[in-house]
């Protein structure tokens, strides 16, 4: 009997000293010196990720638009910080996971805003957007989903001589006034007037000025498409004429005499781009203002950035979203806005 209480009392001890010697190994392996020296490397990543997001706006754009290629995918940079910490965890490295500490701060300054949800109601307007692809097989279709959304007044880019008709066929039952200008229109419930084309130093229209009179008060709506950059081998970002685009638009809006202004369109830029700053220097963000995430746009298939974008100035944004997608490569972007009090 002594030998079989002595028995149980050895292994109820063995237990406890093997989950006693378990946990001080696990503490020990993050308490040896090592683990300061483990990780430099991924430090010193964590550091160079941070310093690209701090400076960002000083990466030159001299050397094939490479600032702008930066800026157009800043967001993503998170991705890299998110491996840095795995990384770190695998290596139990403190220097690594301290080291990450500013490149997650950077990141939560300059896009933390974007994940609170910031939409509400009451909009006097809603507002679309819809770069519907020149190559869209089914246009009907894709005009029928886009006024299933609601909205008061859309605008289209992309638009092709053939599918026009369609479009107007199709959107005509809603929405009883539009014009059409180049390769843009818009779409509205509510009369327009004033309408003509804006020059973006391209040769061909691509954007357009006109007035929407409605039941709030009148309000300068700009639909807009300017070109598309390419990223090339041997060139880098190529954006020249996309960056003269901006720059006339921005003028023209500058010199708008109406007091609300709204810009609908492909920009093919993001908020964040430099290139565009005669624009966004002057104008709000829907989806920063007043929208729930980051509203990436392009391509539909896989969004990686907000290249669609709803604009606003003396308007309130009280909502932004995304719509689902349709028969085009771009997805649809939707707004409401307030219009506040007359002068």
């Amino acid at each position: 009997m002594a030998q079989a209480y002595m028995t149980e009392t050895d292994n109820a001890g063995s237990g406890s000293e093997q989950d006693h010697g378990r946990f001080r190994r696990l503490v020990g392996d993050w308490s040896r010196p090592g683990i300061w020296r483990r990780g430099l490397v991924l430090a010193g990543c964590a550091v160079v990720l941070a310093l690209i997001m701090l400076v960002h706006a000083q990466i030159p754009n001299s050397i094939g638009n490479l600032g702008s290629l930066t800026e157009t995918f800043l967001p993503w940079l998170g991705i890299p910080v998110l491996l840095l910490l795995l990384l770190g965890l695998l290596r139990r490295s403190a220097t690594a996971l301290i080291a990450l500490v500013l490149p997650v701060a950077v990141w939560c300054d300059l896009f933390g805003g974007l994940l609170t949800d910031k939409t509400g109601g009451g909009a006097d307007l809603t507002l679309v957007t819809h770069n519907v692809n020149a190559e869209n097989p089914d246009p009907a279709d894709t005009a029928r989903d886009v006024a299933a959304s609601g909205a008061d007044v859309i605008a289209l880019e992309e638009l092709t001589e053939s599918a026009r008709p369609v479009y107007a066929k199709a959107l005509g039952g809603t929405y009883k006034y539009h014009a059409v200008e180049g390769t843009v229109g818009v779409w509205s419930k509510y009369p327009l007037s004033g309408t003509r084309s804006v020059d973006i130093k391209l040769g061909w229209t691509r954007a357009m000025r006109t007035v929407v009179t409605a039941p709030e008060g009148a309000v300068a709506v700009y639909a807009a498409h300017l070109p598309s950059v390419r990223v090339k081998v041997d060139s880098g970002f190529t954006a020249s004429r996309r960056d003269q685009s901006a720059n006339a638009l921005g003028e023209a809006i500058s010199a708008e005499p109406e007091r609300r202004v709204v810009l609908l369109g492909d920009l093919n830029g993001t908020m964040n781009d430099r290139a565009l700053h005669a624009v966004t220097s002057q104008m709000r963000s829907t989806q920063g203002a007043a929208g729930a995430g980051f509203g990436f746009s392009w391509p539909a298939s896989f969004p990686m950035a907000r290249i669609d974008q709803i604009m606003v100035k003396g308007v309130e944004p009280t909502t932004s979203w995304t719509l689902p997608g349709t028969g085009s490569d771009h997805l649809p972007v939707a707004a409401g806005i307030k219009l506040g009090e007359q002068e």
